[in-house]
């Protein structure tokens, strides 16, 4: 039978390029988006394209339902992904902010997935590989309300891997570091929502540096391609024994094993330089 996976955050980037490089393995991609416009466009490609936003809890119901309708109630993978940042020191970001971050990166996958164990139960098997970042192994300024959902996800993802075994239900994280995407565009508008920067204690900073990072990026820092991505995904969707974590990049490598052997301080250190 033809496998199939549930992919979120399809629309660009990441989650576009592993739809469309999976279906030309032959899976049954299940390409979902957040918003109707980026399905509808998908769908004329002759993708499956149902509508889940992580923060719209009706959206993951209907979504699901429309992808169980077409699969006779079956689902071999699900790959959660599709996350935001509100790039600004925690002390700015207002708590109704750190809330919805939480919801889209975090509480809203919870909740598709846990949607899905059920059928992969009844099947006697699933996988579900949750994208987190190098910033669910280490934190940086500026970069706090991400930092903590990725986190919460990288622990959340650690139990469910024990909790499921038994089950057949392999969880599998993958960790990229700096991947060109639209991140920091999307990154933009939320901070442009949220954060009142004109009235912050560090108004000089944001004047000076930060507002510059973030509308223009950082400079000469490399970066990789979304299908780096996709070759790890298909390693933790393929693999009879997947691992329980898979890096993506230079940065990524480098930050786990720092984090193994440094001093906290020292660590603090080298990520405030960089």
């Amino acid at each position: 039978m033809q496998k199939s996976i549930l992919i979120t955050g399809c629309s660009s980037g990441i989650g576009l390029d592993a739809a469309q490089t999976l279906r030309t393995r032959g899976w049954r991609v299940f390409a979902s988006c957040r918003a109707q416009e980026d399905c509808d466009r998908l769908r004329a490609g002759g993708f499956d394209s149902p509508q889940i936003d992580y923060e719209d809890s009706a959206s993951i119901r209907t979504g699901l339902a429309e992808l169980l309708e077409a699969t006779g109630g079956r689902l071999d993978a699900l790959f959660n992904n599709g996350a935001y940042a509100i790039p600004a020191p925690l002390e700015d970001v207002p708590t109704d902010a750190l809330r919805a971050t939480f919801e889209a990166n975090l509480i809203g996958w919870h909740d598709l997935t846990n949607q899905v164990i059920p059928m992969m139960r009844t099947q006697g098997h699933g996988r579900i590989v949750n994208n987190s970042s190098v910033l669910g192994l280490v934190g940086m300024k500026w970069r706090g309300a991400y930092v903590a959902t990725k986190f919460a996800l990288e622990g959340m993802s650690d139990v469910l891997r024990m909790e499921m075994a038994d089950a057949n239900i392999q969880v599998v994280l993958i960790e990229p570091g700096p991947i060109t995407t639209d991140f920091r565009k999307n990154a933009v508008k939320k901070f442009e929502r949220w954060i009142d920067w004109e009235r912050s204690a560090r108004v000089d900073q944001y004047r000076t540096a930060l507002k510059d990072k973030l509308y223009q990026g950082s400079e000469g820092g490399p970066s990789w391609p979304a299908s780096a991505v996709t070759a790890k995904l298909i390693r933790a969707l393929e693999a009879r024994r997947p691992r329980a974590r898979y890096y993506v990049t230079t940065p990524t490598h480098a930050m786990g094993a720092l984090r193994r052997v440094l001093p906290t301080r020292w660590l603090d250190a080298i990520l405030t330089r960089g």
